[in-house]
């Protein structure tokens, strides 16, 4: 039987993440530093806003990009996701694209806005940092006459994971391969029919760190999840914590989306064992009629106590909610069949 991590468990795993996260991190800068410090750019997928593009990605000493393969052993499959981490980055480099410059920050982010008109779909900006080699950088611009956008949450919700679940979560992220992972047929059949990576786009939010941006590619690819825009989370560790929290990480997100696509309506996807339903409702809050449905999956048997206050004021709010062990009656419920 799952059983759902009870915010009791939740506070006492905190204190221990943080501990762990801190030597964690140590390790891994140690171990990834090289000592000729030569930038290379790790590239995230970009996105359109009204005028322009945002281009994104980060300044690392070295690229690991390890290829699984199928039937190779679980060491292995450990080795190469831990090898996902071993990155040193480097901050105050300057990085330049489409005749625009920025500097990277303190964790090596880069996030260049650029103005222009650019064809909608998928494109390719060259961009370079402290003067090596440009490479290109993907990013989505959507189609003037899209109906809608599509945010959806990845763990549990597209891909299966066990994210409620913290042992089961670390297991299956840190043991499995690409081609391994497993996808949830019935969210790539409703992303397909809501036109996401076509005719709508779509973007996905996670509270993953960055890391994990060109292995969750990967997975897409391989299962035939409709490609968009990732954002993920930073997990660098202060004193105080680790980065952004998981909820704030979320909303942000969804702002980010929202206001760059103002003139666009959003069904929301997400899943009840990681608070989506409490995001969610945030956000019809902060965008009146901006949000025309959600679908939450049921990861373990019902709603969750957590969850159903929320998942009732949504409904009280205007906005269809469907949630369910599937998200086969979405469409029905959001009046689109």
């Amino acid at each position: 039987m799952v059983r759902r991590m009870s915010t009791r468990d939740a506070a006492m795993l905190k204190p221990l993440a943080l501990q762990a996260a801190r030597l964690l991190e140590a390790g891994w800068e140690r171990i990834a530093d090289t000592p000729d410090g030569t930038p290379v750019l790790d590239p995230y997928i970009g996105y359109g806003r009204p005028g322009g593009v945002v281009l994104r990605a980060r300044v690392l000493t070295n690229l690991r990009r390890p290829q699984g393969r199928d039937g190779q052993s679980m060491l292995t499959n450990i080795q190469h996701m831990v090898d996902l981490f071993l990155t040193d980055e480097l901050p105050g480099v300057e990085v330049t694209a489409l005749g625009q410059a920025t500097i990277s920050d303190e964790e090596g982010y880069v996030t260049l806005d650029v103005d222009g008109a650019f064809p909608s779909g998928w494109i390719d900006v060259d961009m370079a940092a402290a003067g090596q080699t440009a490479i290109p950088v993907p990013a989505f611009i959507p189609d003037v006459q899209a109906p809608h956008l599509i945010i959806s949450d990845i763990d549990d919700t597209v891909i299966e994971t066990g994210a409620h679940v913290l042992a089961r979560n670390l297991w299956t992220t840190f043991t499995g391969t690409a081609g391994s992972r497993l996808a949830h047929a019935d969210a790539v059949h409703l992303l397909d029919s809501l036109g996401a990576g076509t005719a709508a786009p779509v973007f996905y939010v996670s509270s993953s760190p960055w890391n994990m941006h060109h292995f969750l590619e990967q997975v897409f690819a391989h299962h035939a999840v409709p490609r968009g825009p990732i954002f993920l989370r930073d997990l660098g560790v202060t004193d105080s914590g680790i980065a952004r929290g998981h909820l704030d990480h979320k909303g942000d997100a969804i702002d980010t989306i929202l206001a760059a696509n103002p003139n666009l309506p959003a069904y929301l996807l997400g899943d009840s064992g990681q608070k989506d339903a409490q995001v969610y409702l945030a956000a019809i809050g902060r965008h009146p009629n901006r949000i025309k449905g959600i679908a939450l999956r049921e990861p373990a048997a019902g709603e969750g106590e957590d969850d159903a206050p929320f998942i009732e004021a949504i409904g009280a709010a205007g906005v269809p909610c469907y949630h369910g062990p599937t998200f086969d009656g979405a469409l029905k419920i959001w009046g689109l069949e």
